[in-house]
């Protein structure tokens, strides 16, 4: 085989390799880094505002001083400013992502936000027959409805639609944590919570399987936060633990996080099944339960305070975190600078905690594969 010249001193093989890297490169949606919308599913860990228009009932979240950091008002984020979506939106220079509801396609020219507050990745009907109240019938099913109903509105044509999805990135979660949540809340057992993980993981799976079917390209998976160092569990917990559950280096419920860790695996082997299956997607696992150590670990070399553990909006308590005084409502109230907590409300982060995170992820040291965030658009 005669081989160009500029490629002449290489073996075959290597040329090869030449080749197939040179592929990739000029295949338009692929790995390309160079995103112009994103699609978002989850919970309240990634929702904008969903959750604010499904429910007529005022909560909390409605209230200052959610919204204070950022945008100076509740916009429906649980949190006190932006989120890890609103962060990568930004690095990307794309506007920040609407929620699906009470929004026209119109708004959803960079993207759309499928996320609800407490919203499970199974179905109500799994809870329900366990008997275990969950607080929204939103379900990752569901999303991944929302998401198929409005798709065809967004394609001007077929070809339109896969250079768009193509161009997307799909953020799959976090999800999962309300699944524990609720059950671990009214006191189900570590055993009973632990059995329904692999079915989890199984929604998680066919979610993102039915996305790629339906054109996406680049998605990234978070896994779970570590709930054994947040101020809602600490809380609740507290009676029940001996200074054995506890890490002596962060204050953290040992078997909690350790649990959270097991879903995290799970979800690994399931992510490493599946791009085997479709080598064409880039699916990229976020590791959002030790970006989020670091802040436990080694608060104030992270700029945050030593304490925290501690919840910045709260009703008080040793974690500032109170059942009957949640953050937002009457006899709760929140700290002076939010930018040296960790915690926001107890089982939400605050912005300078989701902009740590999203800095580490974007960075490529706790993402598997490395993103690759290669430009920035225009807004």
């Amino acid at each position: 085989m005669d081989l160009p010249p500029c490629l002449s001193m290489f073996k075959p093989s290597a040329y090869l390799f030449i080749v197939f890297l040179l592929f990739l490169a000029q295949t338009d949606g692929v790995f390309s880094g160079c995103y112009t919308s994103i699609f978002s599913f989850g919970d309240s860990l990634a929702d904008t505002g969903n959750y604010a228009y499904a429910e007529e009932t005022k909560r909390v979240y409605d209230n200052l001083p959610y919204g204070e950091t950022f945008f100076h008002q509740p916009t429906g984020r649980c949190s006190d400013g932006r989120l890890v979506i609103d962060f990568i939106a930004q690095a990307l220079g794309i506007s920040l992502v609407p929620p699906y509801l009470g929004h026209s396609k119109k708004d959803f020219s960079q993207g759309v936000n499928f996320a609800v507050v407490g919203a499970t990745a199974l179905d109500s009907a799994f809870f329900e027959e366990r008997g275990v109240k969950i607080m929204t019938n939103y379900s990752l099913g569901v999303q991944l409805e929302w998401f198929k109903s409005l798709l065809p509105s967004l394609c001007i044509s077929p070809s339109n639609c896969n250079s768009m999805l193509g161009d997307s990135l799909f953020l799959v979660g976090e999800i999962g944590g309300n699944d524990y949540n609720d059950p671990f809340f009214q006191k189900r057992s570590v055993e009973e919570v632990r059995m329904i993980v692999p079915t989890v993981i199984d929604t998680i799976s066919s979610t993102i399987t039915a996305l790629i079917d339906a054109g996406a390209v680049t998605l990234m998976v978070p896994g779970n936060l570590p709930i054994g160092c947040s101020s809602s569990y600490l809380t609740i917990f507290q009676s029940s633990q001996d200074k054995d559950d506890y890490d002596p280096s962060t204050g953290c419920i040992t078997w909690l996080n350790e649990f959270s860790q097991y879903h995290n695996q799970l979800l690994q082997n399931e992510l490493n099944r599946l791009r085997e299956l479709h080598p064409h997607a880039n699916i990229i696992y976020a590791d959002y339960y030790n970006v989020a150590m670091e802040l436990f670990q080694y608060p104030t070399r992270s700029g945050f305070k030593q304490d925290v553990l501690m919840a910045c909006c709260g009703g008080g308590g040793p974690y500032n975190y109170n059942l009957t005084a949640k953050c937002g409502s009457e006899g709760s109230s929140s700290c002076e600078d939010p930018s040296l907590y960790v915690n926001w409300d107890g089982v939400h982060l605050t912005e300078a905690a989701y902009k740590w995170i999203t800095n580490g992820l974007l960075k490529g040291l706790f993402t598997t594969p490395p993103i690759n965030i290669s430009c920035k658009l225009d807004s």
